[in-house]
């Protein structure tokens, strides 16, 4: 097979690829053996025709596009790897020469991985945050977990207050009309926390349970539907259950209650050393964060339009997947958004850009540098997912396919890569 590359500009090469007639004359004969149930030949039973008739009595070139079917795969996914050439997105295949006994030459103009042009990656001196907790930092973690183990307290003997959990029913109306959607029955909210429209939460405290009361609010000028923006509506708000957290004394029994621990002071000694853990690996990821972008800003790469669109489908993906998660698609999110798939598609391309450019960049440091993965690094980050996962490392593995196995190697090589980045200078912030 012969194979020769011309660079046409914009990241498109334009392989043409000769392969054998010999080698073509095969993939003629698979292509007839394949299909030969289809064809009825007068005097032979369905199947049986010899190659030769089917091709006098329908034409020559009948087995001619399901042979370049098969030959055209395997002949350009060798010439790539005999070019060293990585497309990003399917070739654009056009036929030059084919025929039986004759060479087969096609031509597959793609898209490649851009070139990129490397700044400076490494000995950056950039300030990283000085981690330190104070004790204010354990007592306000103390007090959000003293707020998770609340218990509600149903109340009989006095009306709504601030901070209470309050039931609701309640019907909305503006001119007069009922609001398309504002309605409910059975509804929870808690006072003071913003959730409801403005001043709508003010105005049920001190209303008691089981009684009804009028509120009289002003919709906001940046509501999200535009038919309600600056409106003043009504609704009529039913108590139905008004409930108050009841928070546990901090002591040596909470923290028992709580952790592990027997004394107030050794769980609030392990929650310092955890909030230090978190806020280190803060710091070293917003160090981290900003090396890569320098870098990224320091290097040169006209990236393809192909991959910025792949992407966003990516993204448009994940976004459909997380949508799913919570009890909405895609298409339900773009109408409570009034929005549509193009201009969703816009909102993730500066986004889609940047990660593109950033993938890049570090693959062509981590050639620079020679980066790999051993097996036995592979096997660690194996071994880390499989004990996420609470499987034993041998079984999990045996689950993974090649494109998985890919992905670890690509992740291990990355978290090598950005390490040669991150450990030049770094100036603790004081």
């Amino acid at each position: 097979m012969k194979t020769s590359v011309e660079n046409i500009g914009n990241n498109v090469v334009k392989l043409r690829i000769e392969l054998e007639a010999e080698a073509f004359n095969e993939s003629i004969k698979k292509a007839y053996l394949k299909n030969r149930n289809r064809f009825s030949i007068p005097g032979f039973r369905k199947g049986k025709a010899p190659q030769n008739l089917i091709e006098r009595y329908y034409g020559e070139s009948i087995f001619y596009e399901e042979a370049f079917n098969l030959a055209c795969p395997e002949a350009y996914e060798q010439a790539l790897k005999d070019n060293n050439i990585q497309p990003v997105d399917h070739p654009e295949l056009d036929i030059e020469q084919i025929g039986k006994g004759k060479d087969l030459v096609f031509t597959a103009k793609v898209t490649v991985k851009p070139d990129v042009k490397l700044g400076e990656y490494k000995g950056f001196k950039i300030k990283k945050d000085k981690v330190k907790i104070t004790d204010d930092d354990v007592k306000k973690e103390l007090e959000r977990i003293q707020e998770i183990n609340a218990r509600l307290i149903s109340i009989e003997d006095r009306p709504v207050k601030d901070k209470d959990i309050v039931n609701i029913d309640f019907e909305g109306f503006v001119d007069g009309e009922p609001i398309e959607g504002g309605s409910a029955k059975g509804y929870s909210i808690v006072i003071g926390s913003g959730s409801f429209i403005p001043g709508f939460e003010e105005q049920l405290i001190g209303v008691e349970k089981g009684s009804t009361k009028e509120i009289k609010v002003t919709f906001p000028e940046d509501y999200g539907n535009e038919s309600l923006k600056g409106k003043e509506a009504v609704f009529n708000v039913t108590v139905n259950e008004i409930k108050e957290k009841e928070l546990p004394d901090i002591n040596d029994e909470f923290a028992q209650d709580v952790s592990e621990f027997d004394t107030l002071e050794e769980y609030k000694a392990d929650i310092r050393k955890k909030l230090e853990e978190n806020a280190k690996n803060a710091a070293d990821k917003k160090y981290e964060d900003e090396v890569i972008k320098k870098v990224v800003d320091n290097a040169e790469v006209d990236v393809p339009e192909v991959m910025v669109e792949r992407q966003i489908d990516e993204m448009m993906r994940r976004l459909d997947l997380t949508l799913r998660y919570q009890g909405m698609d895609i298409n339900s999110y773009m109408e409570v958004m009034k929005t549509d798939v193009q201009s969703l598609r816009n909102e993730h391309r500066e986004m889609a850009l940047k990660q593109v450019k950033t993938q890049l960049v570090l693959e062509k440091i981590s050639q620079v540098e020679q980066v790999d993965a051993s097996e036995e690094e592979i096997d660690a980050e194996i071994a880390k997912m499989a004990e996420n996962y609470k499987q034993n490392a041998e079984d999990f593995k045996k689950h993974l396919k090649n494109d998985d196995i890919e992905y670890i190697k690509d992740t291990v090589i990355t978290r090598k890569t950005i390490k040669i980045m991150t450990e030049g200078k770094n100036e603790s912030e004081q």
